[in-house]
């Protein structure tokens, strides 16, 4: 068999990585809803500029692509990803779409240096776009690259290693494992924006010395920028820290003049994102991806004799990955109007950003009950307070996301509804999304039995000092209101008699609900028909002596 590498050529190639992050707010406040878009908006001098919806234009007609876009999902989908129109925001519905899309445009190519390669390889940016969420405390960051006329090597190469937020390790060389050399955002002139540092390995080791969380890229650092990593000594007020892994979610698209040249081994790599090698070989061991079209493939399009000329399209879906191949010559692929290449483009990255959203908010709600447990000193009030608010706010949020963002459906269309179905059971999101709901539930009602708790015991404290008074309050009424005769006393000796009788019950009071609790044990005792004089002695006696006992 031939090897593909050099003689399979890639006639269109399109990657989109797909970044999630969590974005560092105040949880303090139960009531409160971070804007991190209208922070973005109103900071100077950011490249960030925000996209107005094509459904808010004032022309009277939609294009035919976003309509297509439009009717492929439900409309519960529809309303989380464009609102309600203009009718049902007058009539106080869902309003505008909770997604709001910032993009920036001074970064028109990527060049990327691979090691052992003679020449850099220069890719077009599509389109940089970062997108916010409403009440969710998650951003994602949307990057694209388009190239012609690609090996298939170099494609692989560049799939394997653009996403890469930070080095794995070095090597003996001081090369960044799994990294591309050098990476390079380069403005419409040709003049570099921002460059990687992966070979500064002491950069790396210090950060994650004194952080102990990792160290972003340099280039990275740059894209985002006005956003800035929440433990870095850098100013801003946008902060946000990586919360998956190392390698950010891709989509790649790969026209091919024939796709059937393709080995088995080809197509794993493709789909599971691994380094290019040898056609004829397997990435790992045929035991090891024996199940792999069955679990990873959707092959809706693909005929695996070949008899059919059309059948030529490979989905492949690993959650992590969505690698999308087929033949150039035919139009049901590379069509850019109804193609899979459209859909690619609209649909299925829609999709894909979804499915990713809500694992990224669970994930976000999981570490948020994290922070909230590891910060908790229960022998400090004001610690346990702060908690209690922080519990209550995720619990509030986890409900809000369920009701606005949760579906394990969007679409009735045969293709999106299976394709979103293979997301989330590869991404494991519905046990993810079970686990964080009984996690946030029982804190729930851990605090709910926690109130009910001190409810009880505060009835008990003023049942105590109610019986107690009782006494005092039957026996004055039994001598009669008349007991010292003060109509002809003047005003200053009925205050001195007020003040001798007002200073002693008061102080009575408070020391009744100080030993309220066993007080409380006492009369329980007393009121016990079963047990003897002696131990209700003793109950009467720890009054005053010896540890609180509540059993």
């Amino acid at each position: 068999m031939a090897d593909n590498l050099q003689s399979s050529i890639v006639r269109d190639f399109r990657q989109t990585l797909l970044w999630p992050i969590q974005l560092m707010t105040d949880h303090s406040s139960l009531s409160a809803v971070n804007y991190p878009w209208q922070v973005l908006k109103e900071t100077p001098h950011s490249p960030w500029v925000e996209i107005q919806d094509e459904f808010l234009h004032d022309s009277p007609h939609l294009s035919e692509t976003r309509y297509q876009e439009f009717v492929t999902f439900l409309p519960f989908a529809q309303r989380f990803l464009y609102g309600e129109g203009k009718h049902g925001r007058e009539a106080g519905g869902y309003g505008e779409s909770p997604i709001h899309i910032f993009t920036r445009s001074d970064i028109s190519q990527v060049r990327i240096t691979l090691q052992g390669e003679p020449e850099p390889l220069v890719l077009r940016v599509s389109h940089v776009e970062l997108y916010f969420f409403f009440d969710i405390d998650v951003a994602m960051l949307a990057f694209e690259v388009t190239g012609k006329d690609l090996p298939l090597k170099s494609a692989m190469e560049i799939m394997y290693r653009l996403g890469r937020t930070y080095p794995n390790y070095w090597d003996d060389t001081g090369e960044a494992g799994h990294c591309a050399q050098l990476v390079e955002w380069l403005d419409a002139q040709g003049q570099v924006i921002a460059r990687s540092d992966y070979e500064d390995k002491a950069r790396y080791l210090a950060f994650v010395k004194e952080n102990h969380v990792p160290c972003v890229s340099l280039h990275w650092l740059a894209l985002l920028h006005p956003l800035v990593p929440h433990y870095s000594d850098q100013t801003g007020e946008l902060r946000y820290r990586e919360i998956e892994y190392q390698r950010m979610p891709l989509m790649a698209y790969l026209s091919f003049d024939d796709v059937s040249q393709l080995s088995r081994g080809d197509l794993i790599r493709l789909g599971l994102v691994c380094q290019p090698w040898h056609s004829e070989t397997l990435p790992f061991t045929e035991q090891f991806l024996q199940a792999f079209e069955k679990n990873n493939c959707y092959d809706r399009y693909w005929d695996e004799a070949r008899q059919d000329p059309w059948c030529t399209t490979r989905i492949m879906c690993t959650g992590q990955n969505f690698v999308v191949v087929g033949s150039h010559q035919h139009r049901v692929f590379t069509n850019d109007r109804t193609g899979i290449k459209r859909h690619y483009q609209n649909q299925y990255f829609l999709l894909f950003l979804i499915a990713h959203f809500q694992k990224a908010a669970l994930l976000m709600l999981s570490d948020r009950m994290v922070q909230a447990i590891s910060r908790l000193n229960i022998q400090s009030e004001d610690s346990v307070k702060v908690f209690r608010s922080r519990i209550r706010n995720a619990t509030a949020v986890f409900l809000r996301f369920t009701h606005r963002y949760w579906f394990e459906n969007v679409s009735d269309q045969a293709v999106a509804k299976d394709l979103f179905s293979l997301m989330l059971k590869q991404l494991d999101s519905v046990s993810l999304f079970e686990k964080t709901r009984r996690r946030i539930m029982d804190m729930a009602e851990y605090l709910e039995g926690e109130e009910i708790k001190r409810q009880a015991d505060t009835v008990v404290r003023l049942t105590v000092v109610t019986i107690l008074g009782l006494i005092g309050t039957m026996t004055s009424g039994l001598l009669g209101m008349n007991l010292i005769d003060l109509t002809q006393a003047s005003l200053l000796e009925k205050l001195a008699y007020f003040s001798i009788v007002f200073i002693p019950v008061s102080l009575l009071t408070f020391y009744t609900v100080i030993k309220s609790r066993r007080l409380s044990l006492f009369l329980d005792a007393l009121s016990n028909e079963g047990v003897g004089l002696g131990y209700k002695l003793s109950k009467l006696r720890s009054v005053w002596v010896g540890r609180l006992d509540d059993h």
